[in-house]
C-alpha cells in the first residue's frame, strides 16, 4: 500500500513527518508520487497563523470531493489536529484519523489496521500527553537532516498558539540525541539542525548520576561526537529565545568550529510598550545587549531574526521604533509577517487591534527596508570565499551545481555537471549575484583539503553594517 505526505508549517513539522514516514516503510509501505494516487493520505498541520490552517481546510475539501470517485484514507496530524482535536471530525467528516500531538504511540496500530483492512481498536481514547521524540527524522538520500532536541514551550508569548498545541518544555534524552547523530554519520549526512520550540530552554537531567545537563553543554557534548567521526561538518540550531541565550552559549560557539556562525535570534518587535505587551520577557535594550557580546564573541557571526508587526496597539511611533532596531542591528536576513488572531491566546482579547490594511502597510515597509540591507550585505560578500556545501544540480539549469553557504545562502556553480561532488563541500569564490543566489566558481574542494574545515571560517562583516512556528 502507498502514503502521500502534506506537510505545513515550521521545520519541527517537517521533522515529524519525515520521522513518520521512516515508520510507514518499515511497516512495508511505500511512498506515492502523488497525493491522488495514494491509499494512505496524511496532512500534517500547523496553527501558528490562521493562514495555515486555511489552507489544510481547503486541502481538506479536496480530498472530501475526491473520496466520492475513490477510496483512500485520510489522516491528520500536527498543531491543528491538537487544537481542534474532538471537534475536528464533526468539522470535517472526510477525515478518517485525527492524531493529536500527543497521540503518535497509535500510529503503529492505525497503520496496521490500514494495511491489513482492519478495523481499528484504540486501546485508550485519552491523549497520552506526553510527547515522543522518534528515533530518527531522517529523509532517505538528503545530506541534511533535523534532530529534534526538545518540544514545547513555557513562555507564553501573548501572541503564539504553541505552549497551548505542543504543550510544556520538554527536552530529549542525551543519549537518543547522540545515537541519532551515530545514525545519521552512518547513512552520509553533512549537516543536521537542532530543533525546539525554544532550543536554548533544552534542560535534561541524567537519571543515573543526576548530572542536568542545559543547552551550552548539549552542544558541547555533540560537537565531540562529530568531530571523532568526521562526517557531519555543520551544525545548526532554532530557534532561540533572546531571554535564554547565555554567555556559555556564546563561549561554546565561539569554541567549537562545526557549529555554524549563522544564528536565527528572533527579535519580534523594536518598542519596549509592544514587547511587554507581547510578554516577550526582554527589552529592546536587553536585545541590543545581547547583540553586542554575540558579535564581541563570535566576530564571525551573522544573525537572522523573526519580526511581528501590527500586534494589537501597535502605533506609528511603535514601528518606527522596530524600523530603527533592524537598521540598528543590520539582519542578514528576517522572517517577516504581520499579526494574526489566534483564539485561546491572551491577544486575541486585546483591544485596539490594528487594521488589515494598515498592518500591511507597515509590513511592507518592514520587508522592503530589510530587503534592501540583505541586499547590500550580499553584495558585499561578492568575491569572498567560503566553504559551500553542494546539494545536486540547479533545478534552473541542469549543467549547474546548486549548494548553500553556512550563512544558508543558496549558490550556483557554471559549468560543473558533476554529480560526484554532490554532498561534499567546496570552498568556492563568489563572483557575482543574480536576485539571491551567487554565482561562484569552485577553488578546492574537502578531498583537497579535508582539514581546512576545521579552521577556516566565513568572512567577518561589520556589526551594524547595512546589510526561519517562532520564539
Amino acid at each position: 500500500m502507498t502514503f502521500f505526505f502534506e506537510t505545513y508549517g515550521c521545520q519541527m513539522n517537517q521533522a515529524e513527518s519525515s520521522s513518520v514516514e521512516q515508520l510507514l516503510l518499515t511497516l512495508g509501505w511505500t511512498a506515492a508520487p502523488e497525493a491522488e494516487t495514494a491509499d494512505l493520505v496524511i496532512l500534517n498541520t500547523c496553527s501558528v497563523r490562521i493562514t495555515a490552517e486555511t489552507r489544510v481546510a481547503g486541502r481538506i475539501a479536496h480530498f472530501a470531493a475526491l473520496k466520492k470517485r475513490r477510496s483512500f484514507v485520510l489522516l491528520v496530524m500536527g498543531c491543528m489536529a491538537e487544537r481542534l482535536h474532538d471537534e475536528f471530525r464533526a468539522k470535517f467528516p472526510a477525515v478518517d484519523f485525527v492524531v493529536g500531538m500527543f497521540e503518535r504511540e497509535r500510529f503503529t496500530d492505525i497503520f496496521r489496521s490500514i494495511h491489513d483492512g482492519a478495523e481499528y481498536q484504540p486501546v485508550d481514547e485519552t491523549p497520552a500527553n506526553a510527547y515522543w521524540f522518534a528515533p530518527s527524522s531522517y529523509e532517505a538520500g538528503a545530506f541534511q537532516a533535523f534532530v529534534p532536541i526538545m518540544n514545547g514551550c513555557n513562555n507564553f508569548c501573548s501572541y503564539c498558539i504553541v505552549p497551548y498545541v505542543r504543550g510544556r518544555e520538554v527536552s530529549r534524552n542525551l543519549g537518543e540525541i547522540l545515537a541519532e547523530f551515530d545514525d545519521l554519520a552512518e547513512r552520509g549526512v553533512r549537516e543536521v539542525t537542532l530543533l525546539g520550540q525554544n532550543v536554548n530552554s533544552y534542560r535534561w537531567t541524567d537519571p543515573d548520576s543526576g548530572e542536568t545537563l542545559d543547552f551550552p553543554a548539549l552542544l558541547g557534548r555533540i560537537a565531540r561526537r562529530v568531530e571523532s567521526r568526521g562526517i557531519i561538518r555543520w551544525i545548526r540550531f532554532m530557534s532561540s529565545h533572546p531571554k535564554d541565550f547565555s554567555d556559555a552559549l556564546i563561549e561554546t560557539i565561539a569554541r567549537e568550529r562545526v557549529l555554524c556562525r549563522f544564528i536565527h535570534l528572533p527579535v519580534q518587535h523594536g518598542s519596549n510598550r509592544i514587547l511587554e505587551a507581547m510578554n516577550r520577557k526582554y527589552s529592546r535594550e536587553d536585545f541590543l545587549a545581547l547583540v553586542s557580546r554575540i558579535r564581541s564573541g563570535i566576530p564571525d557571526a551573522t544573525l537572522s531574526t523573526d519580526i511581528l508587526v501590527g500586534f494589537p496597539g501597535e502605533t506609528e511611533e511603535d514601528l518606527e521604533d522596530t524600523l530603527d532596531l533592524v537598521k540598528t542591528v543590520g539582519f542578514d536576513a528576517a522572517y517577516m509577517y504581520h499579526y494574526n488572531p489566534r483564539e485561546g491566546t491572551k491577544a486575541y482579547s486585546m483591544p485596539n487591534r490594528v487594521a488589515d490594511d494598515v498592518k500591511k502597510a507597515r509590513l511592507d515597509r518592514v520587508i522592503r527596508l530589510q530587503h534592501r540591507l540583505s541586499a547590500d550585505r550580499m553584495k558585499a560578500r561578492v568575491g569572498s570565499r567560503m566553504w559551500v556545501l553542494v546539494e545536486s544540480f540547479s533545478r534552473n539549469d541542469p549543467d549547474e551545481l546548486f549548494g548553500h553557504t553556512e550563512l544558508g545562502e543558496m549558490v550556483v556553480f557554471s559549468g560543473k555537471r558533476d554529480a560526484s561532488l554532490f554532498g561534499r563541500f567546496v570552498l568556492a569564490e563568489l563572483t557575482g549575484l543574480r536576485g539571491r543566489t551567487f554565482r561562484a566558481k569552485i577553488i578546492k574542494t574537502e578531498l583537497e583539503d579535508h582539514d581546512a574545515l576545521e579552521t577556516d571560517t566565513v568572512p567577518a562583516f561589520a556589526p551594524g553594517g547595512d546589510p526561519v512556528h517562532r520564539v
